[in-house]
């Protein structure tokens, strides 16, 4: 289906560095980016531009706007969001969506990639001790900073700082228009690492959606599309959270399948049981 066909990665940031090998490899396409195409027209991290839509929504229309520019029915987008883990509300994350499209056989598949591996971060400072600081923490230089004057200032904002001369350059420049000055970490992928090994992780992931085949029209993108609690305790046979099956669904003959015991187990502890351990 996908042998030796073309395929556009919608990027400016260089993701097609470790999402190209992976695609071309497992599904022996020949992957492109289109250099004209600017992605940063539907947001930006530092702030310039504002993301309208959510991250989904975001990548499917930066996926097909590229696909268009560069006259391929074949496409990958990605998008991520940073901020507080949505259940380790102490940590950041790096929340990565993926999106595949084809045109020709009117595919999409999703992956989702979180990771509380991240440096994510933003400060105020005023010194250059604070400064220093800041950036051991933030793993620079191989990861870069932004400096700009205030949080939500987008008229002074260096960004791409990946040595100390650039970094002290930056400081003296922001701190003769302002006593204090904002670094924060830079996302854009090509100046993370940390990112770009989430956004790898999440090619992996929506590689193995992709070859997952219905079992009734065979084609890609089978997927579980519902999780059942109610796996039985042990002790008293009462339902608990815990895992009982995975639910998939065909998106093109709308086949399902249910799989019992996921989770190569039939019974819970009824230590995680509500009506043995309440």
């Amino acid at each position: 289906m996908f042998q030796g066909r073309k395929l556009v990665i919608a990027t400016k940031h260089r993701k097609e560095e470790v999402i190209a090998p992976l695609l071309e490899e497992a599904l022996q396409v020949k992957c492109f980016v289109n250099e004209g195409f600017d992605t940063d027209i539907l947001g930006t991290f530092s702030g310039e531009v504002e993301r309208k839509e959510d991250p989904i929504s975001t990548a499917r229309q930066k996926c097909l706007m590229a696909m268009e520019a560069s006259d391929c029915d074949l496409g990958i987008a990605s998008e991520g969001s940073f901020g507080a883990h949505p259940s380790a509300f102490f940590a950041s994350a790096d929340d990565e969506f993926l999106i595949f499209i084809d045109k020709k056989n009117n595919l999409e598949i999703v992956a989702r990639e979180l990771s509380m591996e991240t440096n994510f971060n933003g400060q105020e400072i005023t010194s250059l001790k604070e400064l220093i600081e800041f950036a051991k923490e933030a793993q620079f230089p191989s990861h870069a900073l932004i400096l700009r004057r205030s949080k939500d200032d987008t008229t002074d904002i260096i960004k791409g700082i990946t040595n100390d001369v650039q970094l002290q350059e930056a400081f003296e420049q922001l701190s003769t228009i302002s006593n204090k000055v904002y670094v924060e970490t830079d996302m854009r992928a090509m100046h993370n690492p940390s990112r770009m090994k989430v956004i790898e992780a999440a090619t992996k992931k929506i590689i193995k959606k992709i070859q997952t085949a219905c079992p009734k029209c065979n084609m890609p993108g089978f997927d579980i599309t519902e999780i059942k609690k109610g796996l039985p305790c042990d002790l008293c046979s009462q339902p608990t959270n815990s895992i009982l099956s995975h639910l998939s669904m065909c998106k093109h003959c709308s086949f399902t399948k249910e799989e019992f015991y996921p989770n190569d187990k039939q019974t819970e502890d009824p230590m995680y049981c509500d009506f043995c351990n309440p």
